[in-house]
């Protein structure tokens, strides 16, 4: 059996019209497993998803910005944000995700 690169099976699985998992994908499920509580409610003065004035200002500063401060942590604009939310184990790729998420839906 011949051995298969990553970009060979992603190829042969969009050649088949096989969905693959987004990035937005991943980042909706973060953002209900890990987000929501505060960015649903605005609890300890965290931007309402959705809510294009809260955010207009944090995304004016660009993804990479909140991206980093979703990682480390947060302290600002009447708020107080723990690194990663909170959740310790999420990786930066998942918390990069989910600021994605959030940023695409409160614009």
């Amino acid at each position: 059996m011949r051995k298969m690169t990553a970009l060979a099976v992603v190829s042969a699985l969009t050649a088949l019209g096989i969905p693959l998992a987004s990035h937005a994908a991943d980042g909706a499920a973060i953002y209900e497993k890990a987000c929501k509580m505060c960015h649903a409610t605005g609890a300890a003065g965290a931007p309402k998803v959705g809510d294009k004035a809260e955010w207009k200002d944090r995304i004016a500063k660009g993804t990479p910005d909140l991206e980093l401060s979703a990682i480390n942590g947060f302290q600002g604009y009447g708020g107080n944000m723990p690194a990663r939310g909170g959740f310790p184990k999420l990786t930066d790729d998942e918390v990069k995700a989910a600021v994605s998420y959030m940023v695409e839906n409160s614009k």
